[in-house]
């Protein structure tokens, strides 16, 4: 496995100083992101398709550096009411784009329709009750596999071998069973990008998940969740209180390590290799009490001994 940082996690860094970073935490590739929910400060992906010189630039700052694309990631959210259409454009540019710079995978969320054709906003159903949301998640349904099926083909056409879905709430895809029901749907170039974090505060076993889920892993995300017993006793894990006071919350996203320790982690790396994963493992970080940097740094000190 090869050690990746999602360059997102340090948004105040320039392009060449987040690729120097990575290569002074030993790593060997990069995720980037293209845009869509995320801000994308190291890469314009419309300029790049468009503009063969800057895409060289571009590339020869990763190569001069031994650095590969591990992954273009688009967190985009399509079929949503007001975002999909931009959204689903950036996911075609980000799909271009790693044509372009010989790079196999995507990584991106699958979206949620809203209620109907004039909704404003998306609805996520994850209670099965009353009867009309279940309704509501079969006519979901319809249109997640048939936007996903279309979408896929588009993919291939484009060389791309892996569409590597982020199993994260409020999206369609955010379990093993939704995720089965999808690849069922569209076929093996849909599986799963792994993140321990949105595993975590849901009481999921992401070591579990990855022997469930077996060549459906797609990619991985290096990121933690502390809990606060107190506050989680109280207000359960959908509590909605803001990031932005972390001591309030029953969760909160972390550094790798800092959530849970060598325990968790060793296993979970070493069910990776048991499924025959081989592929980057991606530092994101989206700790609201550590500097970025200094968290990129520990979650890479903290995860290279523990690397095949």
């Amino acid at each position: 496995m090869e050690l990746c940082l999602y360059t997102d996690s340090v948004p105040d860094l320039t392009l060449e100083e987040a690729l120097d970073l990575t290569v002074r935490l030993g790593g060997t590739a990069v995720e980037m992101a293209a845009g869509g929910q995320s801000s994308a400060p190291h890469l314009d992906v419309f300029t790049l398709v468009d503009d063969a010189e800057e895409r060289g630039r571009f590339a020869d700052a990763l190569a001069s550096r031994g650095l590969r694309m591990g992954a273009v990631n688009c967190s985009a959210w399509p079929m949503h009411p007001r975002k999909g259409t931009r959204h689903v454009e950036i996911m075609e540019a980000a799909v271009r784009l790693a044509e372009q710079l010989g790079v196999k995978k995507i990584v991106t969320m699958t979206g949620t329709p809203g209620e109907s054709p004039d909704a404003e906003l998306t609805n996520w159903i994850f209670y099965p009750w009353p009867p009309e949301n279940i309704e509501l998640l079969h006519r979901q349904w319809d249109e997640t596999i048939a936007f996903w099926q279309e979408f896929a083909s588009f993919a291939a056409d484009h060389g791309i071998e892996r569409i590597a879905l982020e199993l994260h709430p409020l999206h369609m895809v955010y379990n093993v069973p939704t995720l089965l029901r999808l690849r069922e749907a569209v076929g093996p170039v849909i599986g799963a990008n792994v993140d321990p974090s949105h595993l975590f505060w849901q009481r999921m076993d992401p070591a579990a998940i990855v022997r469930a889920l077996g060549p459906a892993v797609h990619h991985v995300h290096l990121k933690d969740v502390e809990y606060r017993a107190e506050q989680l006793a109280l207000a359960g894990v959908l509590d909605n209180r803001p990031y932005s006071t972390p001591e309030e919350r029953a969760w909160t996203f972390r550094t790798v390590g800092h959530g849970h320790g060598a325990e968790f982690w060793a296993p979970f790396i070493d069910a990776l290799a048991e499924v025959g994963y081989d592929d980057v493992v991606s530092i994101e970080n989206e700790d609201p009490v550590q500097d970025a940097v200094e968290g990129v740094t520990d979650a890479a000190r903290f995860i290279t001994p523990l690397l095949h």
